[in-house]
């Protein structure tokens, strides 16, 4: 009866082994940009919950990158595993500084993203090329009654800017909730970067009207980026209308946070 034991015990340690190692993949998680929602995930979300991935969407406050990325970072303290962080647009921004001296966060992914150095801007980083047409299409300013300003883009004009290959059902939907930022977030100068400490991958289409795609080259070579990724015809919410190779491609990231 022993010897049976024993046996069954070894059996079952090696059968538990590899369930193990299937349950401790990276947790992605998720950062968007302005004029967003957690939402704009969904179809990525989807493609990485099939492939066994956990998954957070974080709400990103919009309101200062130093406050936003406090926020993240708060979020990132209660997650044990690995985790491989994504911003999208000005999520970008937060991500690069919510992961300095979180030792968890073994990958960023800039999904048409900012990456900014110290001392820059979302702004700045805007029109450092040519190619953004955001400007005119914000609508008036929205004064905040503890000081600031809130941004919008004009509905009539969310889907040409922001989401041109999105069906226009869904774009007029995403125009009416969008979340709106604030203008000092937008030129609220980085931190020091995780990006230069932390391996880094980058994704973004080449039909971007908000960041021109000349800007997210740029950044994602200066980051040495481990894999760009500009796919043809897409928009800024890339991650919308292309979910596959976002998901792809954070996934690839997550491989490499693995080993």
């Amino acid at each position: 009866m022993k010897k049976l034991a024993a046996g069954l015990a070894l059996a079952g340690a090696l059968f538990a082994s590899p369930a193990l190692a299937q349950s401790e993949k990276p947790t992605i998680v998720l950062v968007h940009g302005a004029f967003a929602d957690a939402s704009s995930w969904n179809g990525v979300i989807k493609i990485l919950a099939k492939d066994g991935y956990p998954v957070v969407a974080a709400a990103n406050p919009l309101r200062s990158v130093k406050g936003d990325a406090d926020y993240v970072a708060s979020l990132l303290a209660g997650i044990k595993s690995p985790v491989v962080l994504v911003g999208h647009s000005y999520g970008g921004s937060v991500i690069s500084e919510a992961a300095n001296g979180n030792a968890n966060v073994k990958a960023l992914v800039y999904v048409a993203a900012f990456a900014p150095d110290a001392g820059e801007t979302a702004a700045g980083l805007s029109g450092k090329f040519p190619g953004s047409t955001l400007g005119p299409t914000l609508a008036p300013p929205v004064a905040l009654t503890g000081g600031g300003k809130d941004l919008y883009i004009q509905q009539d004009k969310f889907g040409a800017q922001f989401a041109a290959d999105v069906p226009k059902a869904e774009a007029v939907l995403m125009a009416a909730g969008q979340r709106p930022i604030t203008e000092a977030a937008l030129n609220e100068p980085s931190n020091a970067p995780a990006w230069k400490a932390i391996p880094s991958w980058f994704v973004y289409g080449d039909k971007d009207l908000n960041i021109p795609p000349q800007a997210l080259a740029f950044m994602a070579e200066r980051a040495q980026s481990k894999q760009t990724v500009a796919v043809k015809g897409a928009s800024h919410v890339v991650m919308i209308s292309h979910p596959e190779p976002v998901a792809k491609l954070i996934e690839s990231a997550a491989a490499a946070a693995a080993k």
